[in-house]
């Protein structure tokens, strides 16, 4: 210990005496270390830290499986959710839960607020327990229950000021009176974490309330077991699988088949853990960030490890007198190693400070559809990965330079310095692996993040069928308890967009069901009269929504044939549709479809005529086909729910107020909420892609950066070392040009060489990349010639100053110096 105590502290005072060596090696190592420990606290809260829930790995989500239309991930029936539960053998618990919104009015202005509506039995079959007041009680969600509500955390403390007497009061929930029971934990993650949920109310499973069921049902077509809007989430009983539970939901949902043909043919089910379910498909996208973060860390512990090599080269004195004077190889790479350890702790440790600025960063960012985004934080885990990094990055780069180092030869030292070596050719064959290692990391890196720029680019110029440019968006959700007849709904939305509509610098207004590249996404069953129908396990689907008549235009959806709806299309009109230009050529191939029929099996049975076609438009993403899409005009097919769509004059936030203004004009109790552009909600179907590209962008130009900077450290010092013999050279007789073509030459080997593996390794490993790229092949031909090009210019530019400086060797200087 005393030794190792002598040794750290001789390496710090060699560390002071070289600061201009030790701030770079340092600032090195502290951005390698720093991007490393912020990637990897994110990578450790979305998929190494446990969900916040008792038992977690025995939780697991239920959904049905389309099996026709190859939908893995379909939404449960009522009824089904109810034979689920009795029959299956493997669920210690099945609880369900489904989306909603509600309008909070008790107090202050009204106020939107994501929620959901459960099973009474949803808390406890997670596991956890409000931390005040109760959980629901078991017969709460039968109908004739007392209405009660639990809120979260977050709500409790900014709505109601934390108030602990909150528990017993009764609060207005979209216009009828709840009483709270209950405030959740402040880590408190419901399943439907991406929705954010901050209420949740018990579910009446026999819709004796029609309040208490979602809007989405439909009142009377809440025991229709076409009509599926319910998600399960259940526990495993102790000791069971995921594998065998998904072979007994199989049998019963076979069972279910049986006794429903005409429904159920063609569905089964779908068990997924609950841990997989919320990360979603973000996991290979944080695999390649972590892949990416970690190669600019070993590009900078190479570039270190140079300086290390240089630095002992010029040390070699030193050491030929330590070992003179007893000191054995194991000491001298000890204290070697002591000196590399003592860099990487204080560059680790800055690190650290630089990866809470950076998850500070990226939580201002808040960018959406990012699972657990609240849990990133450092914490004991990213503490230890940041030391343990620390430690490995202070062996592996100071190793090779300890190992060259730890065999000094005075005489050989001598000999070649008599001829102005390179400092040995062991060691200038190690820095050129060392530089040939850096390009091949440097070119794979540039490679994937040319590919996931060139994917995003492809996505970014994705038409999405309409027209966002000057459309501001909101949503409206009417309470049911409140507006329980169509025709309320259908007088509230007619007097809200003639409102609108006269409102200064507006153009047009439209209304939606379901707006377009957002969460919202609503398919109905329809069958083609005059054709035979289809057997059940072929049923014909389509995104439906209901329209107002100025919507096409409003967001701008082209006509191809036929006609819009127009204001004669109410209910008591002609029962019509309009559907989209996919669905009329695949059931209509070569054929008009204007004048052909439809009926929709879950709306009332209605035979619809087709009285237009227009544009297809990208509804679930930008990245995903249109699909077959129809509308209904909302007179003949009223919904609670509706996103308005006003497109202004000009810059469309200006109308925000005014527009919130008439909605509460009409209703005070009601408000409205998700207010964006729709360049907004364009931009944030591509959230996700924009942020790993730029994260991998951010590193690809790092790492090319620290490539041409090691680069240039390397041939300078190559150039210093051979000062005496390009002297000696240029006295008989070379060219200024051949000394700078000799330099060049060395440099471009080293740099094509690194390249040239560097392809190859990445034409292997980004075949892993596939699922996430866009229009773009993980072979992209453009991309794998292209980076090599502007690798090997930089790298010329970082090897040019050196060739520049020994062309100008003056012969009679480097002669008398040596």
């Amino acid at each position: 210990m005393e030794n190792l105590l002598s040794d750290f502290r001789y390496g710090f005072r060699t560390l002071l005496k070289n600061p201009a060596f030790s701030i770079v090696a340092i600032l090195a190592i502290m951005l390698g270390t720093g991007a490393n420990s912020a990637i990897f606290s994110v990578v450790n809260a979305i998929l190494l830290r446990p969900l916040a829930f008792n038992e977690p790995d025995r939780l697991v989500m239920v959904w049905g499986n389309n099996v026709k239309s190859g939908v893995p991930t379909y939404p449960l029936s009522v009824l089904d959710f109810l034979d689920y539960r009795e029959h299956n053998q493997v669920f210690e618990q099945l609880a369900s839960f489904a989306y909603d919104d509600f309008n909070l009015s008790t107090g202050e202005e009204p106020e939107h607020y994501p929620g959901s509506f459960v099973s009474a039995n949803f808390f406890s079959m997670l596991g956890v327990n409000p931390t005040l007041g109760r959980a629901f009680a078991p017969d709460e969600d039968q109908a004739g229950a007392d209405r009660v509500v639990i809120l979260s955390n977050g709500l409790w403390k900014r709505r109601f000021g934390a108030d602990p007497n909150l528990v017993g009061q009764t609060i207005l929930l979209n216009g009828a009176s709840f009483t709270v029971v209950g405030v959740m934990p402040s880590n408190f993650q419901s399943p439907n974490a991406q929705d954010n949920p901050q209420i949740w109310v018990p579910m009446s499973f026999d819709g004796g309330d029609p309040f208490r069921i979602p809007a989405s049902a439909g009142g009377s077509e809440f025991k229709n077991r076409t009509h599926r809007f319910l998600i399960g989430v259940a526990r495993l009983k102790p000791g069971v699988t995921i594998n065998q539970a998904q072979a007994d939901m199989e049998t019963v949902a076979r069972q279910i088949e049986q006794q429903y043909p005409d429904i159920n043919t063609g569905l089964s089910v779908n068990i997924v853990s609950l841990h997989k379910q919320i990360i979603g498909n973000i996991k290979p996208a944080l695999l390649v960030l972590l892949v990416a973060v970690g190669s600019v860390l070993l590009i900078a512990c190479a570039n270190v490890a140079n300086l290390l090599l240089a630095r002992a080269a010029g040390r070699q004195k030193e050491f030929a007198i330590r070992a003179a004077l007893g000191a054995g190889r194991l000491r001298l790479i000890r204290q070697l190693l002591t000196e590399s350890l003592l860099l990487a702790l204080i560059g680790g440790a800055l690190g650290l400070l630089l990866a809470f600025a950076g998850i500070k960063l990226l939580l201002s960012l808040n960018p959406p559809n990012i699972p657990r985004l609240g849990e990133i934080n450092v914490d004991g885990r990213v503490l230890g990965f940041t030391l343990l990094v620390s430690i490995l990055t202070g062996v592996v780069f100071g190793l090779v330079p300890a190992l060259q180092a730890s065999r000094p030869d005075l005489n050989e030292t001598l000999k070649e310095g008599s001829r102005g070596s390179t400092g040995g050719r062991g060691r200038q064959q190690v820095r050129g692996l060392i530089v040939i290692s850096e390009i091949v990391v440097t070119t794979v890196l540039l490679i994937i993040a040319g590919l996931m720029i060139k994917s995003f680019w492809s996505l970014q110029n994705v038409n999405p069928g309409f027209n966002p440019a000057n459309t501001l968006t909101m949503m409206v959700n009417l309470a049911p308890a409140k507006y329980s007849e169509t025709h309320q709904v259908r007088d509230f939305y007619d007097l809200l967009l003639k409102r609108i509509e006269t409102l200064p610098g507006v153009q047009s207004v439209g209304a939606v069901t379901n707006l377009p590249l957002t969460s919202t996404v609503v398919r109905f069953r329809f069958t083609i009269d005059g054709r035979p129908p289809a057997t059940p396990g072929e049923r014909l689907v389509a995104t439906t929504g209901a329209v107002n008549s100025n919507y096409f235009h409003a967001i701008g959806i082209p006509l191809l044939k036929g006609r819009y709806f127009t204001e004669q299309d109410r209910d008591k009109s002609p029962p019509v549709i309009i559907i989209n230009d996919t669905m009329a050529r695949r059931h209509w191939p070569g054929e008009d479809p204007i004048g052909r029929r439809i009926t929709l099996p879950s709306l009332g049975g209605i035979s619809r005529e087709i009285v237009g076609v227009v544009g297809d438009i990208k509804h679930s993403g930008l990245d995903t086909e249109s699909g077959a899409q129809m509308y209904l005009p909302y007179p003949q097919q009223p919904w609670n729910f509706m996103s308005l769509v006003v497109r202004a004059q000009s810059d469309p936030t200006k109308m925000a107020g005014a527009v919130r203004h008439e909605i509460t004009a009409l209703d005070t109790n009601q408000s409205a909420y998700d207010v964006k552009t729709m360049q907004q909600v364009v931009s944030e179907s591509v959230s996700q892609p924009r942020l790993y590209t730029l994260l991998l962008g951010v590193f690809a130009a790092v790492a090319m950066i620290l490539a041409a900077v090691g680069t240039y450290g390397v041939m300078n010092y190559l150039v210093t070392q051979r000062i005496h013999e390009i002297g000696i050279r240029m006295a008989l007789g070379a060219q200024a040009s051949h000394i700078f073509k000799m330099i060049i030459g060395q440099g471009m080997m080293l740099v094509l060489i690194g390249v040239v593996v560097g392809l190859v390794a990445a034409f292997l490993l980004t075949r892993v990349m596939e699922s996430l790229l866009f229009g773009v092949s993980a072979r992209d031909l453009a991309t794998f010639m292209g980076i090599p090009i502007v690798l090997a210019v930089v790298a010329f530019l970082s090897i040019y100053i050196p060739a520049r400086r020994a062309m100008r060797v003056n012969p009679m200087v480097a002669l008398r110096q040596e």
